[in-house]
């Protein structure tokens, strides 16, 4: 699922398939010797992990990622910041971000999600997540791209109803899930946030021809400071960065389904 181009709009893309009913998603298993070293070697570093993170003491240059010089990121840049989300909501949406560049990463995050969920494939409810976090001056543009790309063939296409709901027996799934956030400007009246985002999209059922599958991606998100929330001007996207997939089996339709029903989203924050 991406959340758009420079015009906001909505994109989304479809799995490859070559016969394979799960698009391709399956792996060729790996030597049970090697898979038990892979083991072995991610207990060893979660060992190693733990006890670095119990650890007391320590100088202030260790404490911030010092020691490697040069362009090293210290450790505050990428780690959460372990302040709390924020209390308010609006239209079921978090809210009320601080003036700042946390409250910007955590808005973007936010406003992500929101964006790259099935609540976007319904006009109703697509309407009020726009009129919520879209600056004042681009409510027209984001809603326009948004309502022409969520056309009914659109929604036809993906297996949808006009109202964007799932045939009987399937499980509509489109959720957005932010990895990490960066600032790449930052003013008191504007920001630029980059999310990395994984994405996963598709009808769990039997009968599906659209399979969920997982993809990733980096949303760039342009903000303006509104009233006294961030508030969203424009939104691109672009593929990647993607890990190397794991080994793990392919899930079943009615294992999927239930996933999705039973685990609910998050919300983030830095």
């Amino acid at each position: 699922m991406s959340l758009g181009d420079d015009t906001g709009q909505t994109r989304t893309r479809m799995p490859e398939r070559d016969g394979d009913p799960y698009g391709g998603s399956r792996r060729g298993g790996r030597s049970s010797s090697r898979s038990l070293v892979t083991v072995v070697g991610v207990v060893v570093i979660l060992i190693a992990a733990i006890a670095f993170a119990n650890r007391g003491g320590g100088d202030s240059a260790a404490d911030d990622g010092g020691g490697g010089g040069g362009d090293a990121p210290k450790a505050s840049s990428t780690a959460a910041s372990g302040k709390k989300p924020v209390d308010g909501k609006a239209a079921g949406i978090p809210s009320g971000f601080a003036h700042d560049k946390q409250g910007a990463e955590s808005a973007a995050a936010n406003y992500a999600v929101v964006l790259g969920s099935d609540g976007m494939f319904n006009s109703t409810r697509r309407h009020e997540i726009v009129q919520t976090l879209a600056d004042p001056g681009s409510v027209g543009k984001l809603q326009s791209g948004f309502d022409a790309d969520y056309s009914a063939d659109f929604l036809s296409a993906v297996g949808l109803d006009k109202d964007g709901a799932a045939p009987s027996g399937s499980t509509f799934v489109s959720r957005t899930l932010p990895a990490g956030t960066k600032v790449t400007a930052f003013s008191d009246s504007g920001a630029t946030v980059e999310v990395w985002c994984n994405g996963l999209f598709g009808l769990a059922g039997d009968k599906s021809t659209t399979p969920v599958t997982n993809s990733w991606f980096t949303v760039t998100m342009k903000l303006n400071w509104s009233g006294d929330d961030w508030k969203v001007l424009e939104t691109s996207q672009k593929t990647g960065p993607t890990p190397v997939a794991g080994d793990n089996p392919v899930t079943g339709a009615d294992e999927i389904s239930k996933a999705v029903q039973e685990f609910g989203g998050f919300t983030y924050a830095r």
